[in-house]
């Protein structure tokens, strides 16, 4: 059976390339899954690569992913990160390892994004890299696993 890496991605990031591109630059978040792909081949890993506004949808995803025994999840949860609560506990509530991914440096940021739920229960964050994040969030996964097995 092939390990699953879950991608998980928050609102707002269907509208990568556009979206304040001085912020956040012109990688689609297909050019991401593309990048994810990439990055899990040489792992041996298959991706499930998803994006919702909508943060129950992202909740019930965290949790497949346990419930599937998933490899990890990789997850930008966007805006949700520093709001929600729900995925705090959904991610606190999964066994697999979390990485949390944020393309911009969130702490060099406004006050509001200092501050991240996800981080208090992550295994890993990782943030600034831009889309190269992805790719090491996966990496990381990976030796994470190699020194589990």
């Amino acid at each position: 059976m092939t390990p699953t890496v879950y991608v998980i991605n928050g609102p707002n990031l269907n509208l990568l390339g556009t979206r304040e591109p001085e912020i956040y630059g012109r990688t689609t978040l297909a050019d991401i899954e593309q990048l994810c792909r990439a990055a899990a081949q040489p792992h041996g890993f298959a991706i499930e690569f998803r994006q919702s506004n909508h943060e129950g949808e992202l909740v019930n995803w965290i949790q497949e992913a346990a419930a599937k025994r998933a490899a990890g999840i990789v997850i930008n949860a966007a805006g949700y990160s520093h709001t929600s609560i729900a995925i705090l506990d959904a991610v606190a509530a999964c066994a697999a390892p979390v990485i949390e991914v944020h393309i911009t440096n969130i702490h060099a940021r406004e006050d509001f994004r200092h501050t991240s739920h996800v981080s208090r229960v992550a295994t890993a964050v990782i943030c600034g890299f831009g889309p190269l994040g992805y790719a090491l969030a996966i990496s990381g996964l990976a030796a994470m696993t190699e020194r589990e097995a």
